[in-house]
């Protein structure tokens, strides 16, 4: 009943993630404005439900993540954007 270590097998190595560095995409490409007009980079910024993805996850400086809500909101109203959905990806 009992089996050794060594007997364990995986389908798949077991992975260890590395922590890559989060950047600010806009800082990093000089972007200085973001377009409402663009939901397909907009969506980026968007989870599946069409919610707000935070700076923590994004790694979107301040600066950039207000002129983010506001274009996504923008978007929003004149419906370009989706404000709710099931699956948007």
């Amino acid at each position: 009943m009992a089996q050794n270590q060594s007997e364990i097998r995986y389908l798949t190595p077991p992975t260890v993630e590395v922590k890559r560095k989060k950047y600010c995409r806009f800082k990093k490409n000089k972007i200085k404005y973001v377009d409402y007009k663009d939901p397909i980079f907009l969506k980026k910024f968007l989870n599946e439900q069409g919610k707000i993805l935070p700076r923590r996850i994004t790694g979107t400086s301040l600066k950039f993540q207000r002129k983010v809500a506001q274009s996504v909101k923008r978007a929003r109203h004149i419906a370009l954007l989706p404000y709710v959905t099931d699956l948007m990806k």
